[in-house]
């Protein structure tokens, strides 16, 4: 500490300090990129930290991995484990290098178990984090223009989550892990064609082959994590370019972002998060056994273990293949096994095609080219939020049916009698997820309407001069009434007609009809929200009702003005009524 001329002190950072800061900054310039990044503003939002808790579950994962990697034997060649190590139950047994370090690993390595279940749990936490976060950003509408980019490379992180999760679960090469690369090969296998070509290229001959361990070892310590780490980066210097979305409230628009600068606040609190995502998973790793493979021994293709089931985030794939049933053509000589083809291929395909494009399906129906920063309340998106329940459904369904056998012995019930329930379920429940959730936005949004007009309930009824009698209402305060009424209204494309004024058939007319169908979906029913006019006529009413409390002023939600238009299609006007042809007042 030093005093300066002016009487003040303050501190001077040491010579190495200053001559490092110094040298850095002539040659790649860090003083101006760390000036940007420090005066980085980030909001602040509990569900932000979603997208934290994979991204430093991944840090652990790559710590840990880099722990085991010094011991596992990636090889499949035959070893006898040795009569003196642990365990002994598994003492002379026949098996390959891989089951063997992996024990070694476990038993005779100082924090080897440790390592290997804490680095297990951080990848279940690592995909439950890419999960729920993708799924936070889908409810939001945080993918909208321009994050349209950021959403793919997430989805493509969670498509490389997946890979990176089967390739090491199946390295130990214990029994359980052995059936699950069998479940892969008869996948591979269904392929028509090219299916027992490309088997014998990726095990390196007939299954298991001698080449699958070393494959995937390749795969899930360089080329997987690889491109997680580019994806990673790339994903956050999108979202400072960006600039980070934000939820609606007082003051927040699309032109400026409400929160605390990168340095030293959040800074400190990512450093905090991630200590905290560390212990969590350290605290697990050492109090909660995960994948025991002493108990299921080296892998043999004649046994295969009962209850066996998959991590979590690729159970869904085993549900769907205990739910199809075993149909079968044959065509031109080709066997086409449509029980493994469906729900192997075609449904997860289908599942996260949707998923992936959906950005762009929605953005095709409403033909919004503008930046979007605040973010949605889901009430407010109706269709989006029912989707999403939907496919959520969808794949609790199918996770509920890859453990079928497990509900069948615990509760005492018919294992055809949960698989038909399944196949039913797997149809009905997420059109049904879809109708209640659609219904229940709706019905929030009309109670959200009517609490903007009236303000919150208060059970106190008071009888004017005139006799009559009325409730007190609590007035909003304007954070709470800026969120509710700030958002804008979506209605149907209109589009222009199918022929010229002269008659000729306009050209683009088949795709615009298709974009009209798509945004009718999505917005016919809708809640028109309100409008600083209607608010004012309320508060207008109020004050002559109640004038002796003084004049009102009303809250426009800022500088917006009113325009009359008329709306085409169904919409509900907060009361309950539709109509096809309403005069109504929105924010310009």
């Amino acid at each position: 500490m030093s005093t300066s001329s002016h009487g003040q002190t303050g501190y001077i950072p040491s010579k190495p300090v200053t001559a490092t800061a110094d040298y850095l900054d002539n040659r790649v310039g860090v003083a101006k990129a760390v000036k940007f990044i420090s005066r980085k503003v980030f909001p602040e939002h509990w569900s932000f930290l979603l997208g934290e808790i994979a991204m430093w579950s991944f840090v652990v994962l790559i710590i840990t991995g880099i722990f085991l990697t010094m011991f596992f034997e990636p090889s499949m060649a035959h070893t006898t484990y040795p009569e003196d190590a642990l365990p002994a139950s598994m003492a002379g047994v026949a098996m390959s290098e891989a089951y063997a370090s992996t024990l070694n690993m476990s038993f005779n390595v100082k924090g080897g178990l440790l390592m290997r279940q804490i680095h297990h749990w951080a990848a279940l936490l690592f995909m439950a984090g890419i999960v729920v976060h993708m799924f936070r950003i889908f409810f939001t509408g945080a993918f909208r223009k321009p994050r349209e980019m950021n959403w793919l490379i997430g989805f493509v992180m969670l498509l490389l989550g997946l890979a990176a999760g089967l390739t090491g679960y199946s390295l130990p090469d214990d029994v359980l892990s052995g059936n699950g690369l069998r479940i892969t090969d008869g996948v591979v296998k269904s392929i028509p064609v090219i299916g027992s070509y490309a088997s014998f290229a990726i095990f390196g001959g007939e299954f298991p082959g001698t080449d699958i361990i070393a494959r995937f070892f390749t795969l899930h310590i360089l080329l997987i994590p690889g491109l997680l780490i580019a994806l990673v980066s790339v994903h956050l210097l999108l979202m400072v370019v960006h600039k980070h979305t934000q939820y609606p409230g007082l003051g927040r628009t699309d032109h400026n972002v409400v929160g605390y600068p990168a340095f030293p606040l959040y800074v400190a609190k990512m450093a905090g998060f991630f200590f905290i995502v560390f212990g969590f998973l350290a605290i697990m790793g050492a109090t909660i056994s995960i994948n025991p493979v002493w108990n299921y021994g080296p892998y043999d293709p004649s046994p295969v273990s009962a209850g066996a089931q998959p991590d979590w985030y690729m159970l869904f794939l085993e549900g769907s293949l205990r739910l199809m049933p075993g149909w079968e053509w044959v065509v031109g000589g080709f066997s086409v096994p449509l029980s493994v083809i469906i729900p192997a291929i075609v449904v997860p395909g289908l599942l996260f095609t949707l998923l992936g494009a959906y950005p762009f399906i929605e953005a095709a129906a409403t033909k919004d080219q503008r930046e979007h920063h605040v973010l949605d309340r889901p009430r407010n998106v109706p269709v989006r939020t029912g989707l999403g329940v939907a496919i959520i459904t969808t794949f609790v369904v199918l996770v509920l049916a890859g453990s079928n056998d497990l509900i069948a012995t615990h509760f005492d019930l018919a294992i055809n009698d949960i698989t038909w329930f399944f196949r039913v379920a797997i149809f009905v429940l997420p059109v049904l997820a879809f109708v209640v959730t659609k219904r229940t936005a709706l019905a929030l949004q009309r109670r959200d309407r009517e609490l903007a007009l009236h303000g919150h309930e208060t059970g106190r009824i008071v009888q004017l001069p005139n006799g009559a009698f009325m409730e007190v209402h609590k007035p909003l305060t304007p954070e709470e009434r800026w969120i509710l009424v700030a958002h804008e209204p979506r209605r149907p494309m209109e589009i222009e007609p199918a022929t010229d004024r002269n008659g000729v058939e306009r050209r683009g007319y088949r795709m615009d009809a298709l974009r009209q169908r798509l945004s009718r979906f999505f917005y016919e029913d809708r809640v028109e929200p309100l409008t600083p006019a209607e608010l004012a006529a309320v508060h207008h009413l109020a004050d002559e009702v109640e004038g002796d409390d003084g004049p009102r002023k009303p809250i426009h939600g800022g500088s917006i003005g009113v325009e009359m238009e008329v709306s085409q299609g169904h919409h509900d006007d907060g009361t309950g009524r539709r109509s096809t042809s309403v005069a109504t007042l929105t924010k310009r």
